[in-house]
């Protein structure tokens, strides 16, 4: 019997002797029976009490370990998941670096080279001869070799494990095929045995150090002993006094520009830039003015170069006069019509009717001794032939490779290699000096000297 049966009998017993009216009212028993009862009833209460904390600790007991389990099976969860996360994550890196791999193994190359013939290079640095690399490299191989050894430091390249760079001497060829024939690059290619991509940046690479490590030693404006050979050059070969130098301008073909293509389409039916030169007795420039777009007239060009600056400045020749005819004439630039009349730039007389005999043989005289000019550029176009016809170079590029071939022009004619195939232009008019002194100073100059030659 569990103890809420006992305390069920024990309360039914007790209320049927309390309920019994048959027994005799005795005081004693009544008390005794009352004593009993209240003890009965503590023990009662203390016993509900007891089952009552024992309940709520069985209660609290069972909350707790719930809370426990539900904790435990929380965790469980989330260590599970934990789990499943961690593994689809090592499966998506595996995937995707075999991903990665299979990509890498179709890309990776089979070759860092690709295999080109050089048997053509190699067959004429043994067999061509002096003749055959003028004719077409445009200089002996003894100044190609020159030339190569100049440029050597700022185009030698690294050797690595992967491949052997390119050597020098293929390189300056490269580029010097290029600038002679115009030819196109995957031509070059197949020649020298590189990629068209490997020839194009090799020839940019080239022109790029002959600007850099050659123009100011073979471009210049000549010293007080050059002067003085050079004006003695013009008095010997053409009987003209006083001759620094003939200027002149010409066109350089180009592809039509993306930017303001209609500024350099010129008056002779072509897109082009324009090149500046002043040359000496022997044909060889000593200023020059590169890419002014080819509609721009001749002396506009010339009033905007830093020649045009000094020479009024009096900073370009030395103060040295001669007089003739009571008159002193310092040194002199000659040029066409297209150019003004200034004391340092001596242009002919204007062609019409009313010229003198002594005045046609002046001009007759200076375009004699004008036509160093003519010839230079006809040599310089004819020896680098992607200035003969249209260059299909970036216009960006086009100033540096017009400025590599004046340089080359200049070095083959220190080197004397000679150049027979030349061709001549004629110029344009344009006014006299705007400063009236100026014109007239240079009209008496000009005058002088037209009497000079007619005595």
């Amino acid at each position: 019997m569990n103890n809420v049966t006992w305390l069920k009998g024990t309360l039914l017993d007790w209320t049927k002797r309390e309920g019994n009216p048959s027994l005799p009212p005795d005081p004693e028993k009544q008390q005794t029976a009352n004593m009993e009862r209240d003890q009965r009833l503590a023990v009662l209460g203390f016993m509900l009490l007891l089952m009552f904390i024992y309940h709520m600790n069985a209660a609290r007991q069972t909350i707790l370990h719930r809370q426990v389990w539900q904790q435990a099976r929380d965790n469980f969860t989330l260590i599970r998941r934990n789990i499943k996360e961690r593994r689809h994550r090592r499966k998506t890196r595996m995937a995707n670096y075999e991903m990665l791999l299979t990509l890498h193994r179709q890309r990776a190359r089979s070759m860092w080279v690709n295999p080109r013939p050089c048997s053509w290079w190699q067959h004429i640095n043994t067999n061509w001869s002096d003749t055959d690399w003028q004719r077409n490299f445009r200089m002996k191989f003894e100044t190609f070799q020159h030339l190569c050894n100049i440029l050597r430091p700022s185009l030698t390249r690294q050797s690595t494990r992967y491949r052997e760079p390119v050597p020098v001497e293929l390189r300056v060829a490269i580029c010097l095929w290029r600038l002679a024939t115009n030819l196109e690059y995957r031509s070059i290619s197949h020649l020298f045995g590189v990629g068209i991509s490997t020839a194009c940046q090799i020839t940019q690479e080239v022109v790029t150090s002959l600007n850099r490590q050659m123009r100011d030693q073979y471009i210049k404006t000549p010293s007080e002993m050059e002067l003085k050979a050079i004006v003695m050059g013009y008095r010997d070969k053409w009987r003209f006094p006083q001759v620094a130098g003939a200027i002149d301008g010409t066109h350089i073909g180009i592809l039509a520009p993306a930017d303001h293509p209609a500024d350099y389409y010129n008056r002779k039916g072509f897109y082009s830039v324009l090149l500046q030169a002043v040359v000496d007795h022997k044909m060889k420039f000593w200023d020059i003015n590169v890419g002014w777009p080819g509609k721009v007239h001749d002396a506009r060009v010339f009033a905007n170069s830093s020649l045009f600056y000094r020479g009024q400045d009096g900073t370009l020749f030395p103060e040295w006069t001669e007089q003739f005819d009571g008159v002193d004439v310092p040194l002199l630039i000659l040029g066409d019509a297209a150019y003004p009349l200034l004391p340092w730039l001596l242009k002919p007389f204007p062609e019409g009717r009313g010229l003198t005999q002594a005045q046609t043989h002046f001009n007759h005289r200076l375009s004699q001794a004008r036509m160093t000019v003519e010839r230079a550029f006809g040599r310089l176009k004819g020896r680098w032939r992607c200035l003969l016809k249209r260059c299909d170079a970036h216009i960006s590029l086009m100033s540096h490779i017009i400025t590599a071939c004046c340089i080359l022009h200049n070095y083959c004619e220190v080197h004397n290699e000679q150049w027979e195939d030349e061709d001549a232009e004629v110029g344009g008019q344009a006014d006299e000096a705007d400063n009236p002194h100026q014109a007239q100073h240079a009209r008496h100059i000009r005058d002088a000297l037209c009497a000079y030659f007619s005595h």
